[in-house]
């Protein structure tokens, strides 16, 4: 029986493991969080931190894995290089995985092949950031300001304001979600935003589907909202799915997957940023199954083995997912789920907090609080379907 290493055991990575158990493969689940609810579907387990690669590593050789993955989180793709490149397996190199967790390292490589991404300067300090706000602006951009090292929108401000308080605000909120204390600032590109789900086997890049992105808006750009196929133009579709294929080759994600993040300007498509693994959000575990047919989850695994995974559209349906939110406060009781689920082409409720939590500001990701996912013939039929079942979900909270 072969053995799947997976980075990760929370309910991101948790279809992955359910997944490669129905393959028949002897699952090892890796978290630091030892009541993480992957571990309770694995056949082994180890409690480490998924960015520990020295003792992952040594976890890898104890167990002498056949493949390692991870889905849906950025930083273990570095560990993920780090098994693969000591046990001779099958994923991105080393020196790609940097460049596909760092922004900067991104954007310099993108840049070195030509594929089109944002102006953008990499500081650490306060004297270097104010610098190049005022070179950013000086080409006449707006400024957005991120972490060269994080995901899910923690840390990301699209300024408004340039005043000194301002900016020093700015500034110590992208460096605080900052793993290395590197922040870039960056051209605000203007144009819808989508993302790319794609699938690379043997420095063959197919992309499988485009995701329309629904998000808070400045300053912190939260994703609220998919839809898949995209509403865009055939046109503005190929010009899409051209620079998702330059941008994997330019980072070198040869074998994997990877949700690419794409503005349509007037200039045609950028990317905004690359991550060589499966889309969070739901995206890759279950829109892009619900819209084309295709496993994704599946795919990844065959790949991680070495396998060929089947990469064929099998039809062309329309699905969707709205995150629920609410007021300020503490919640003190959630009705109306059973209703949600009852509405036509909706496939699945989750609510990710519970009564007594505090709901805040939505700044990141982990601030949600739950999500309808829906299917229809179309991706409006399925976000219709979504609104209707979100409006029937009642989120009472007390203000503090």
């Amino acid at each position: 029986m072969k053995k799947i290493m997976i980075l990760g055991a929370s309910s991101l990575q948790l279809p992955g493991i359910v997944k490669a158990k129905e393959m028949g493969l002897h699952v090892i689940a890796v978290d630091m969080n030892k009541e993480a609810i992957g571990f309770r579907y694995a056949d082994e387990g180890y409690v480490i931190s998924t960015t520990d690669i020295s003792n992952v590593v040594k976890a890898a050789k104890k167990s002498k894995v056949d493949g390692v993955l991870t889905l849906a989180t950025d930083m273990p793709v570095r560990t993920v290089a780090a098994v693969a490149e000591e046990l001779s397996l099958p994923a991105i190199s080393i020196d790609n995985s940097l460049k596909a967790t760092n922004k900067a390292f991104m954007r310099e490589a993108l840049n070195s092949y030509g594929v089109p991404c944002p102006y953008f300067i990499k500081v650490n300090n306060e004297g270097d950031f104010f610098q190049a706000v005022k070179e950013v602006t000086d080409k006449g951009y707006r400024c957005i300001v991120k972490p060269v090292d994080n995901s899910g929108s923690r840390g990301v401000n699209l300024l408004s304001r340039y005043d000194e308080v301002s900016l020093k605000e700015a500034f110590k909120y992208s460096k605080k979600n900052s793993r290395s204390g590197e922040v870039i600032v960056e051209e605000y590109m203007e144009g819808p935003e989508v993302c790319v789900e794609t699938l690379s086997v043997d420095g063959i890049c197919f992309p499988i589907q485009i995701t329309d992105k629904l998000t808070t808006g400045a300053p912190y750009f939260v994703e609220m909202g998919h839809s898949q196929p995209s509403k865009l133009s055939i046109d503005e579709q190929a010009d899409i799915k051209r620079v998702a294929i330059a941008a994997n080759m330019a980072i070198g994600n040869f074998n994997g997957s990877s949700c690419t993040e794409i503005k349509v300007t007037k200039e045609g498509a950028k990317v905004v940023e690359l991550g060589a693994r499966l889309a969070g959000d739901y995206m890759t575990t279950d829109l892009v199954p619900l819209s084309t047919g295709v496993n994704m989850v599946e795919s990844v695994i065959k790949i991680a083995l070495g396998e060929k995974p089947d990469c064929a559209i099998k039809f062309n349906k329309g699905s969707a997912i709205r995150f629920l939110e609410a007021d300020e406060g503490i919640i003190r009781s959630i009705s109306g789920i059973k209703e949600a689920q009852a509405v036509s082409g909706v496939k699945r409720v989750g609510i990710d907090k519970k009564i007594g939590d505090e709901v805040v500001q939505i700044k990141s990701s982990l601030d949600r609080i739950g999500y309808v996912i829906a299917q229809a013939d179309t991706s409006h039929e399925a976000t219709k379907i979504c609104e209707e079942a979100v409006s029937k979900i009642k989120i009472t909270v007390e203000k503090i």
